[in-house]
């Protein structure tokens, strides 16, 4: 008989979520202080880059989601590597040290450049935690509830997005742009690290476990290199390759709500407070509808949620440039993130559906490498056409984008869950 598989407590290993239940909470814990660390700069930031810097060109002022979208999608791809190769824990403490200075830098950034270069240092932060936290998660709950626990740590990241941006605000509004906003920043590394080195523990022994007792044949699937992974997930096999472009589209639509919606409601007028709630609403809605669409996907499956989300983003992001007023603008903020909590944690079950678990952790980096990727190609296409043309026009564009995904979901991708059909 083979060695019986332990946890990393030494105890006998089960997959499951209610069998890992305490583990699985204190990584949705960890995934909230993550969210967090992008939170504090949904609101302030751009603002910053025009009342403080003087920046007036748009390409200029998204300059540092262009450095962090690039950054964090680089890391990303390593990030399934390393923690294959090192396991999760290493990557995600790594991560945490990285993202310590962050919050300091924005604090006292003398020049711009020192703002750019604290978002290549959050965008490692990124990069590493939330995909470790990723895929330590889809490590435990195995197949049977993998949609409804990416839904739980979408949410709670994105949630802690919400969150941070309201709040973050309403420091803005009555104490100035700098330094009281980011001292939240700063609260959530500490106690990130700290959680992460103390409490939080390895995962890789489930993934080998799940790939032991995977059905499918494991020539299949052994010794696959990571150039072929990368070829499987952003090309040739048609669900992962329709995720990953899915994805890319999606977060150049939050870059585009990052880093232009912000001095798109402060020209028509609005206050500091007021660009925080809408700063909110959209990534509020987007992570408590994860709460309902992850588990959703497991029940009708992942393609209906994908594509009905992408093309709810495009309506979303049209209305919101046809449209003038703060409650039209909620409106358009909360359609937004109802289209993009559909998306978000369906298409990282579709990819651990098809993902074979000895190189799902790879899968997943290449996944939100092209995903993450999309602030970059984001930040820039709306700031060439803002500056070219104007706010309205890169809006529009951004949300034809979003549709053309969606067409394309609906014509290459196949149901992933329940099991695979070709």
């Amino acid at each position: 008989m083979g060695r019986r598989r332990t946890s990393a407590d030494g105890g006998p290993l089960r997959l499951g979520l209610r069998e890992n239940l305490a583990q699985f909470s204190l990584l949705v814990g960890v995934n909230a202080l993550v969210g967090g660390m992008i939170g504090q700069e949904r609101t302030v930031l751009p603002l910053l880059a025009t009342d403080e810097f003087g920046l007036t060109a748009f390409t200029a002022t998204l300059t540092f989601i262009a450095a962090f979208g690039i950054v964090k999608a680089a890391t990303n791809f390593f990030a399934g590597t390393l923690s294959d190769r090192y396991g999760r824990k290493p990557v995600l403490v790594a991560g945490w040290l990285i993202g310590v200075p962050v919050p300091l830098l924005l604090m006292w950034a003398p020049t711009w450049s020192w703002v750019v270069f604290a978002n290549v240092l959050l965008g490692v932060n990124q990069g590493l935690t939330w995909s470790t936290t990723v895929i330590m998660k889809i490590d435990l709950v195995g197949p049977a509830k993998r949609g409804f626990a990416m839904g739980l740590n979408e949410a709670a990241g994105y949630g802690a997005v919400a969150v941070t941006a309201l709040a973050t605000g309403s420091l803005a509004a009555h104490h100035g742009l700098r330094p009281a906003p980011f001292f939240l920043g700063l609260a959530y590394a500490g106690i990130g690290l700290g959680m992460s080195v103390l409490f939080v523990r390895e995962t890789r022994a489930h993934a080998h476990h799940e790939a032991a007792t995977h059905g499918a044949s494991g020539a299949e699937h052994d010794g696959l290199t990571t150039a072929r992974i990368f070829t499987l997930t952003s090309f040739r096999e048609r669900a992962l390759s329709s995720a990953s472009q899915a994805g890319l589209v999606n977060n150049l639509n939050d870059g585009l709500a990052w880093g232009l919606f912000p001095i798109f409601f402060k020209d028509a007028g609005l206050s500091v407070a007021r660009i925080g709630i809408l700063a909110a609403v959209y990534p509020a809605i987007w992570g408590l509808g994860q709460l309902i669409t992850g588990g959703l996907s497991d029940r009708i499956g992942r393609k209906p949620l994908i594509a009905g989300g992408m093309l709810t983003q495009a309506v979303a992001i049209a209305l919101i440039a046809a449209t003038t007023g703060f409650w039209a603008w909620v409106a358009g903020a909360a359609l937004l993130g109802a289209g993009t909590a559909m998306v978000y944690p369906t298409l990282l079950a579709a990819i651990g559906d098809v993902a074979h678990p000895t190189w799902r952790a790879r899968a997943v980096g290449v996944y939100r490498l092209w995903r993450d990727a999309g602030f970059a190609v984001g930040a820039l296409l709306a700031g060439i056409l803002a500056d070219l043309v104007s706010i309205e026009a890169a809006i529009y564009a951004v949300a034809a984008l979003t549709a053309l995904s969606g067409v394309i979901v609906i014509i290459r991708m196949y149901e992933t869950h329940p099991p695979r059909r070709r």
